[in-house]
Order: structure tokens, then sequence, then C-alpha cells
């Protein structure tokens, strides 16, 4: 097994969501954390805050951001387990976000 890194993106339309909505929304999440963990396939994850800093250059200038559009923002991340990127593509299908316009990065993390 690979540990791959599923890397949210947009789903800016739950931030128009009631807290109802949003509490249903959020269920959907934690249901699909309990099924990853089931299958032993879920390793970590976080939600991130929108703000933050950036470090740049070889200055190290740091500055406000990232800014970005809505549909580039991260909003967070897992780590999964799974036996190829295929398999990992598969995982990510059931993100809760994707009907809210969002998207999934996968990407392998690398064992040194």
């Amino acid at each position: 097994m690979k540990d791959f890194m599923l890397i949210f993106k947009g789903g800016s339309d739950a931030m128009n969501m009631s807290p109802e909505e949003m509490q249903n929304h959020m269920g959907k999440w934690f249901s699909w954390i309990d099924k990853l963990k089931a299958a032993n396939k879920y390793v970590a994850g976080e939600a991130l805050t929108p703000g933050g800093k950036t470090v740049k250059g070889k200055k190290a200038v740091v500055t406000d951001g990232p800014f970005a559009e809505a549909k580039e923002v991260v909003g967070g991340f897992f780590i999964v387990r799974a036996n190829s990127i295929e398999e990992a593509s598969e995982i990510a299908k059931d993100c809760p976000d994707l009907p809210l316009d969002g998207a999934v990065e996968i990407r392998e993390v690398m064992k040194f």
C-alpha cells in the first residue's frame, strides 16, 4: 500500500448553506471518514482556515495570502492508503464537496 494525499479545492458553494444544510453536509464528511477508517484506508486529514501567509523567494519574503479564486482555494486534505493512484482516484470520487463544484487533487506521498 502507498500513501496518497487528497487535496480538497473549491467547494465554495458550501459557504452559501444554512446552518442546517452545513450540519448535514458535515455529516457526509464524517460518514466518508468513517467508511475510509473501516476499510483501513484513512491515515489522517484536516480542514484548513481560508487565510494564511506565503513565504517566497530567495529572501523569504512573507506576504498575506494565499489569494486565489474560490475554486482554487485549498480547504483541507486527507492522507489515504491505496494500492495505486487509480484506487486513490476512486476513493476521491466520494468527496462530499464534488457536487458543490469542488475538486480533489491526488498526489502520491514520496518516501525517502
